[in-house]
């Protein structure tokens, strides 16, 4: 014989039934079911007034909760996501307590559940992080202009068939946009007019941070490019992330992707032309650096954190310097210098300018452009071997160099203003 099934509401639905009929007295029939008679008048109670339907549990909740998050409050939550699609609650809840300090703001998580309740979220996919995903192509920056990077964001069509290609530069430690500029073409001229302008706003990097692509880069002499030429003449340090890990620059791979979630570059229908384009680009320029708070920074924006660099930018490009037992030559408009009775071909991006050669060894010289070591030769040599990858001098002695003149001269020097 199986065993008898029953459930609270069952025993509860027994017990009133057994003293509607009146065979017990109540207080018995309390005893008989293990309840206490003040529980037992409750549910005779509650079946009196609401049939078999008031035997069910009811919820728990209050009816009122001190600690609820005003309703005003919930829909600017809401309202701020629609807006804004892609911000999360922390960014949220930052720009709300900017505009509006008086309003009391919830935790995060509260702010999410608001989000999820109406809505607004999906949930994430987690992957799984590869080992090395995040190599170090640039050495660190710990201070605003220590390293710029830049790069192209594609190229896309705009409405009336031109190609457009955006060059951003941001700061590195303070993820400052720099520019963000539609061009025409990824040559030098162009790209070296976006520099000149934010050279002349921010003044001077102390480095510059690429991957191998043009105009940054070329197939000549260690890499060198007529804008990367230009770079050196002004005292800036170059670095390259190694090809084929953009990775290595993820902090500028992120600010693409942010310009792709902000819709910077609508898809469909495109621009017009170069001009709305541009419009589109300064609209996000301004938001990024001024209004989106960046998870980084501790939630601060990027304007809050950047400085303008101390070495101001002039039209007049300095010459470079050698020790005094470097011996100079002048690289001629066809790339080649002359040595030991020798044309020995450079490069045609140094046309004009002047390399030197320091001896190292008995009968082997080392050649520099600037800090650049671009290779070296041998007497009676026809060709420059490069040897190791050529590369400027260590990046910790130089990076110690540049922060003792940048401590020495910062007191000294006035910072360059934004124009």
């Amino acid at each position: 014989m199986p065993w008898n099934e029953t459930t609270v509401v069952l025993e509860r639905t027994r017990f009133v039934l057994e003293a509607e009929r009146g065979e017990w007295p109540i207080a018995e029939l309390c005893r008989r079911y293990g309840i206490s008679r003040k529980t037992g008048y409750y549910w005779i109670r509650r079946y009196k007034e609401e049939g078999l339907a008031g035997l069910e549990a009811r919820s728990r909740r209050p009816k009122t909760s001190p600690q609820a998050t005003d309703s005003e409050v919930v829909s600017k939550i809401v309202e701020m996501r629609r807006a804004r699609p892609k911000w999360g609650a922390r960014k949220i809840l930052r720009i709300l307590s900017r505009a509006q300090p008086e309003l009391e703001l919830p935790a995060a998580s509260t702010a999410h559940e608001i989000l999820r309740r109406a809505g607004l979220t999906k949930p994430r996919r987690r992957r799984g992080r590869r080992r090395g995903a995040h190599g170090a192509g640039f050495s660190p920056s710990r201070a605003p202009n220590d390293l710029w990077t830049c790069d192209y964001k594609g190229e896309f069509r705009l409405g009336d068939g031109t190609l457009c290609f955006p060059l951003t530069i941001q700061d590195h430690a303070s993820r400052y946009l720099i520019a963000i500029k539609s061009r025409r073409s990824t040559k030098s001229a162009p790209a070296r007019e976006v520099f000149e302008e934010a050279f002349r706003t921010y003044g001077l990097p102390r480095r510059m941070g690429s991957d191998n692509g043009p105009p940054f880069s070329s197939a000549a002499i260690a890499g060198l490019s007529r804008l990367s030429v230009w770079w050196l003449k002004l005292g800036i340090v170059i670095e390259h992330i190694e090809p084929g890990r953009p990775e290595q620059n993820g902090r500028h791979e992120r600010l693409h992707r942010t310009l792709l979630e902000e819709e910077a570059i609508p898809r469909r229908p495109p621009c017009a032309d170069m001009t709305e384009q541009d419009e589109r680009f300064a609209t996000f320029h301004r938001d990024y650096n001024e209004v989106r708070p960046h998870e980084a920074l501790a939630y601060a924006t990027p304007a809050e954190v950047y400085e303008p660099s101390w070495r101001p930018y002039t039209d007049e490009t300095p010459g470079l310097d050698y020790p005094a037992h470097f011996e100079r030559r002048q690289v001629r408009r066809d790339g080649c210098m002359k040595w030991r009775g020798e044309l020995i071909f450079v490069s045609q991006v140094l046309a004009g300018e002047p390399v030197a050669l320091e001896e190292i060894d008995d009968g082997l010289w080392q050649i520099y452009f600037g800090p650049l070591v671009l290779g070296r030769i041998r007497n009676g040599g026809r060709r420059i071997n490069p040897g190791a990858p050529p590369s400027s001098p260590s990046r910790d002695s130089s990076s110690r160099d540049s922060s003792s003149r940048d401590s020495s001269r910062r007191d000294s020097s006035p910072p360059a203003g934004k124009e």
